[in-house]
């Protein structure tokens, strides 16, 4: 108990630390799902473009 005591700052802070991570990541695959570039720009001209994203039927 009494380690619980001397360490709450740093679980809390860790603690914290992790939901906002895990909510990055979830954020992430949600937009991914979507179809969503995860660099936030376009990917007209980007040359990676063809392996972030499957193509489209409108490319087919």
């Amino acid at each position: 108990m009494e380690w619980l005591k001397n360490n709450i700052g740093t679980i809390a802070v860790s603690l914290i630390l992790a939901a906002i991570v895990i909510l990055i990541i979830v954020k992430m695959i949600r937009d991914k799902k979507k179809g969503k570039a995860s660099c936030g720009c376009g990917c007209a001209n980007c040359a990676m473009s063809a392996t972030c994203h499957s193509p489209s039927k409108k490319e087919e």
